[in-house]
C-alpha cells in the first residue's frame, strides 16, 4: 500500500466490523458445514476429552458444549498446516474462548487471533527491555535496537490485524504474508543483535511463543484463504487493484486507492521528473542545505505523496526516514552527482543495523538518480550504505557504494531497476521479497585474507515470502579486481539464514565467479533446507557443469522462474506500474 496510510486498527474500522457482523454469522453458518466436511475426509481429528473443559470437573460434565466442540474444530483444522500445532493450538483455544460462538468458527476470525497473540507476546518482549538495566555499551546498544526492532515488528502486526477483513482478491493474502515475514524477520534481528551470553539466551527464550506463532500465521494465512475460496466468496479469486482505471499518459492505469495528488504527480513524472515539494542544494540555492532540515519540514498533517529534490553535491549526513515519513519520492541530479555519504561501521564500534548511512523505513519510499555511499572501507568490515525496510519501495538509476554489507535489504516488498550496487562481502543482504532488473552488480576487492559474495539472503521460515531475485543483470569485476580475479574467489550467495532464497535468472555473470558459484556458510548449514536457483543466464561465469551439489540447489525451469518475476514475486504489476517505473514484469525471453 505504497500511497495509503499505514497504521492499527481505528473506530472506523471497529464500526466497520459492527456492521459485518449479520454477514459473519452467515457466512460462520456455512463455515461450519465445510468444516464438517473436512472432518469427514480426515483432515483433522477432533481428540476432545470431556475432563478438558476449563473450569469444569469431569465427572460434572456428560456432554460438551455445541459450541465448544466447534470451536475446538475450526482451531484443529487451521493448526493442522502449522509447524508448531501444540503452540497454535493451545494459543487460538484460549484466544478464540473470549469470542461470540458465531466468530469463532470464521476462519479470518482465526486468523486474526494468531496474529492477535503474536502481537501480545512481541509487546511483552518489549515491556521486558524496558526493565533490563546493564551497564555494559554493547549490551545497551543491542536493547535499545531491540525495542526499535519489535515495535516495527508490531506495527507489521497490527497492519496486518487491520487487513484480515480484506479478502477481495490473492493480493490480500500476498500483503498478509509480506507483513507477517517480516514481523519474524524482525524478532529474530533483535535476538541476533546481542553478543553471545546469559542475556541473548533469555530473550531467545522469552521469544520462543511470539516466533512460533509468527510461523504458524503464515501457514494460516494460506489455509484461510483455501477455506474462502472453498466458501465461493465473491470476488476473492479475482484481482481489484486496478479497477475503476483511469488512463496513464504512458498507457498504463493508476489504481482506485491513489489519491488525487498522486496521480497529478505521476502524470507530471511521465514528462520528466515531478514538481518538487522541497528543494535541498548544498551551494545554497534551494530552500534547505542538508537533507536532515528539509525532513524536519515535511508537515505532520501532509496527506499524497511528498517530493524532495536534492541538486548535485555530496551530503555527508545519515539520513533516516523515520515510519511516519511514508510515501516520500526523492530524486537527484545523477548517482555520481547527488551523492549521500557517511563512514559509520562495526570496527569503530557502531552496531552493524546502525551503519547506513541512508535508512528508508516509511512506506512507499520512491528515490531516483541518486548515489548512497560508505566510505569506511574494507577493513572496516560492516559498513551499510543503505539500509530499507520501506514496503513497496522502488530505487530507479541509483548507486550503492560499499564493500561489506553495502546494501541492507532488510524486509518487505523492494523493486531495483537501473542501478549500481558495488562490494565485497555479502554486499546484498537481508530478508526483503527484493528483485533486480537491468543492474550492474559490480564485485571490489576485499582485503588479502577475504573472498567475495555477492548475496546473503536471511530467509528464516519456509513459508516467509522473501527472497533476492536478481533478473537481467551484469555480475562484474571492478577495474582492480581485474587482475587479481583469478586469485581471489567470488561467489554468488551463500545462506545467512536456513531458508536462505536467491535467484540469479537472465543475468550476464562474468568469469570472476567461481565455478562452484555458491559458498558455504558454516558447514553444512541450510544447504538441505535453503533455495538458490539459476536460469538462463550467460557469460562466462554463467557455467553450470561445476555448481554446487547442495539439495537446496537447482537449476530452475521455465515454469518455475516465472515464480520469481516481478508480478508474480512482488505483485509488482499493483504498485510498481502505477508509479512510472519502467519495469519487465514477466521473463524476458
Amino acid at each position: 500500500m505504497a500511497f495509503q496510510e499505514f497504521g492499527g486498527l481505528s473506530e472506523r474500522r471497529r464500526a466497520e466490523r459492527q456492521q459485518k457482523l449479520r454477514k459473519r454469522i452467515a457466512i460462520g453458518a456455512v463455515s461450519t458445514l465445510i468444516l464438517l466436511l473436512l472432518v469427514a475426509c480426515g483432515f483433522f481429528a477432533l481428540g476432545y476429552q470431556s475432563k478438558h473443559v476449563t473450569g469444569t470437573k469431569s465427572s460434572d460434565v456428560t456432554q460438551p458444549k455445541k459450541e465448544t466442540l466447534e470451536s475446538i474444530k475450526a482451531v484443529k483444522m487451521v493448526c493442522s498446516s502449522t509447524d508448531y500445532k501444540n503452540t497454535c493450538e493451545t494459543s487460538l483455544t484460549k484466544a478464540v474462548s473470549n469470542s461470540s460462538p458465531s466468530e469463532q468458527l470464521h476462519p479470518k476470525e482465526l486468523l486474526r487471533a494468531a496474529i492477535s497473540v503474536i502481537a501480545d507476546e512481541v509487546t511483552k518482549s518489549i515491556n521486558r527491555t524496558e526493565k533490563i538495566k546493564v551497564n555494559d555499551k554493547e549490551l545497551r546498544g543491542a536493547i535499545q535496537d531491540c525495542r526499535e526492532l519489535l515495535g516495527y515488528a508490531l506495527d507489521d502486526l497490527e497492519t496486518s490485524l487491520a487487513n484480515v477483513d480484506k479478502h477481495e482478491d490473492k493480493s490480500v493474502s500476498h500483503d498478509l504474508k509480506i507483513w507477517l515475514s517480516a514481523s519474524l524477520t524482525y524478532q529474530q534481528t533483535c535476538i541476533d543483535g546481542f553478543p553471545e551470553g546469559k542475556l541473548k539466551t533469555k530473550m531467545e527464550e522469552s521469544m520462543v511463543t511470539a516466533k512460533e506463532m509468527n510461523s504458524n500465521a503464515l501457514a494460516i494465512v494460506d489455509e484461510v484463504a483455501s477455506v474462502m475460496k472453498m466458501l465461493g466468496l465473491p470476488g476473492f479469486d479475482r484481482r481489484h487493484l486496478l479497477d475503476e482505471k483511469e488512463n496513464h499518459p504512458n498507457g498504463t492505469h493508476l489504481p482506485n486507492w491513489m489519491t488525487a495528488g498522486d496521480r497529478r504527480l505521476l502524470k507530471q513524472a511521465a514528462a520528466g521528473n515531478p514538481e518538487p515539494d522541497i528543494v535541498v542544494a548544498k551551494d545554497g540555492s534551494g530552500g534547505y542545505k542538508t537533507i536532515n532540515e528539509a525532513l524536519e519540514k515535511i508537515p505532520k498533517d501532509r496527506k499524497g505523496r511528498y517530493v524532495i529534490y536534492v541538486k548535485e553535491g555530496i551530503y555527508d549526513e545519515t539520513v533516516i526516514l523515520d515510519k511516519n515519513m511514508a510515501n516520500i519520492t526523492m530524486y537527484g541530479d545523477g548517482s555520481r552527482k547527488t551523492i549521500i555519504t557517511g563512514n559509520k561501521n562495526f570496527v569503530d564500534g557502531t552496531r552493524t543495523f546502525q551503519t547506513a548511512t541512508f535508512a528508508a523505513i516509511g512506506d512507499g519510499f520512491i528515490a531516483k538518480n541518486i548515489g548512497f555511499r560508505n566510505t569506511a572501507g574494507a577493513i572496516k568490515h560492516q559498513a551499510v550504505a543503505l539500509r530499507v525496510q520501506s514496503d513497496r519501495s522502488i530505487f530507479l538509476n541509483c548507486r550503492m557504494e560499499g564493500y561489506q554489507d553495502t546494501l541492507y535489504a532488510q524486509t518487505h516488498r523492494q523493486f531495483y531497476r537501473g542501478c549500481v550496487i558495488c562490494g565485497t562481502i555479502d554486499f546484498i543482504f537481508g530478508d526483503a521479497a527484493a528483485v533486480f532488473q537491468n543492474c550492474m552488480i559490480v564485485v571490489r576487492q576485499p582485503l588479502d585474507n577475504q573472498q567475495n559474495i555477492v548475496t546473503a539472503q536471511g530467509r528464516l521460515d519456509k513459508r516467509a515470502t522473501t527472497g533476492t531475485v536478481i533478473q537481467n543483470c551484469r555480475i562484474i569485476p571492478d577495474k582492480k579486481l581485474v587482475p587479481l580475479k583469478g586469485k581471489i574467489r567470488s561467489y554468488l550467495g551463500r545462506p545467512w539464514k536456513e531458508y536462505s532464497r536467491t535467484i540469479f535468472m537472465e543475468s550476464t555473470i562474468d568469469d570472476l565467479i567461481h565455478p562452484d558459484g555458491w559458498m558455504e556458510w558454516e558447514g553444512d548449514f541450510g544447504l538441505k533446507t535453503l533455495v538458490y536457483g539459476e536460469y538462463n543466464n550467460k557469460g562466462p561465469g554463467a557455467g553450470l557443469a561445476a555448481r554446487v551439489k547442495w539439495p537446496g540447489y537447482m537449476r530452475i525451469t521455465k515454469e518455475e522462474a516465472i515464480k520469481y518475476t516481478a508480478a508474480n514475486f512482488i505483485d509488482g504489476e499493483s504498485w510498481i506500474k502505477s508509479t512510472d517505473t519502467p519495469v519487465h514484469l514477466g521473463l524476458y525471453t
